[in-house]
């Protein structure tokens, strides 16, 4: 069963006021921070677009094997099968795979905290919060510092002193070509390695004694009982990304690849699995650039109404000296926040976009603003809805 502790505090109108007061400066940054961060966003989309596009003029078919000089430096779509003869062996168990990469997967069994919390704004505009700790054992890959737990006494973890890596071929081709981490680092179809119990042997004599060692279900157990893992304890897996048909649009730089610079000073280095032709590589990097430019605008909308949410907080607590007033004052900052962040979210991409595509402006423009006066229109008919209401219920 999963340990728990439950805080009560209780905190002062004044000290509420304080807190919300001193949010507003940090709301302040934040706005500051999420404006630019969305002009710097549509800037750097319109110039990966631009050099994507760029680049899908100039690409020039090439084969992988002879290396011809007449292309060198310039942008070329090569395809062919990647090869390697050395296997790649992890220096920390000794474990070896022929492939173009072997990652070293590692997780340690750790304390985790999570909360809940709940607060009752009390009469006078004290707030009182029950916050429940719950501790659970969880296999995890990355270190949890057990030290920033609410009760770190009996939940203390160990430092993570075995890391996760990767280890790349160093004699990978791709027809005459060589290949470095730029181009191995993006080839997918990475696998599962198998490790069985006749490995036990090889892995126990390079990790070296001290350590007890178990291999089963594909995984180096590093501990007492598999069974019954313990805090501290360490499982380690394996992924092999086999040698297989590559396609790659890069800069040809003598016998290798090297990223190709557009006008725009943008870059473009491409690696897609099997024969795919440049048109689809290009188009799928467009498409990436697309989607990472707008889960950075939701992001950056999202920023920006809390940063208005905590600019307009200090009317809130001020007004929890009656609960309910205090409840129906927060209705309108927060709907007042969401409106602001959204309508300074879609003014600040609109305006980046201004100089690059007008049409594309006029319409985010649009969008944005029916989005906000609709949200604002249904918002303020709930408030209304839900104030006469309270009004209504007997005390």
């Amino acid at each position: 069963m999963p340990d728990q502790v439950t805080v009560t505090t209780n905190t002062s109108w004044f000290s509420r006021v304080g807190s919300a007061f001193a949010g507003v400066l940090v709301g302040l940054i934040l706005i500051v921070v999420c404006v630019g961060g969305l002009a710097w966003n549509e800037g750097n989309a319109v110039k990966t677009a631009r050099g994507l596009t760029e680049g899908a003029g100039l690409v020039i078919e090439a084969e992988a094997s002879p290396i011809l000089p007449a292309n060198d430096q310039a942008l070329v779509h090569v395809t062919g099968e990647v090869a390697v003869t050395e296997p790649l062996t992890d220096p920390e168990f000794g474990v070896s795979g022929t492939g173009v990469k072997l990652a070293r997967n590692v997780e340690m069994y750790q304390w985790q905290e999570e909360s809940k919390s709940e607060s009752r704004t009390k009469l006078g505009g004290g707030e009182e919060t029950v916050t429940t700790y719950t501790y659970t054992r969880v296999w995890s890959g990355g270190a949890i510092d057990s030290s920033a737990f609410n009760t770190p006494a009996g939940h203390e973890n160990p430092d993570m002193t075995l890391q996760a890596t990767e280890v790349y071929a160093r004699d990978a081709t791709l027809g005459a070509f060589e290949l470095d981490e730029s181009i191995l680092g993006q080839m997918e179809g990475a696998q599962p390695m198998a490790l069985d119990a006749e490995t036990a042997e090889a892995i126990q004599a390079a990790a070296g004694q001290g350590r007890t060692l178990t291999v089963a279900q594909n995984r180096i157990y590093i501990g007492e009982n598999p069974s019954a893992p313990a805090i501290g304890d360490t499982r380690v897996s394996y992924d092999l990304t086999p040698a297989a048909e590559t396609s790659v649009v890069a800069r040809q730089n003598g016998d290798g690849f090297l990223p190709w610079r557009a006008r725009n000073g943008s870059q473009v280095l491409l690696v897609a699995g099997g024969d795919t032709p440049a048109a689809d590589m290009f188009q799928s990097a467009q498409d990436a650039n697309n989607f990472l430019a707008w889960m950075i605008r939701v992001f950056g909308m999202v920023l920006l109404m809390v940063g208005f949410g905590l600019i307009l907080a200090p009317f809130g607590v001020l007004a929890d000296v009656l609960p309910l007033a205090g409840t129906i004052v927060r209705m309108g900052t927060g709907l007042i926040g969401f409106v602001l962040g959204l309508t300074v979210g879609t003014i600040t991409i609109a305006l980046a976009w201004l100089a690059f595509r007008p049409v594309t402006t006029i319409i985010i423009l649009a969008v944005g603003g029916a989005i906000a006066f609709a949200v604002y229109r249904l918002g303020r008919g709930r408030s209304k809805k839900k104030l006469a209401a309270q009004t209504a219920a007997p005390a």
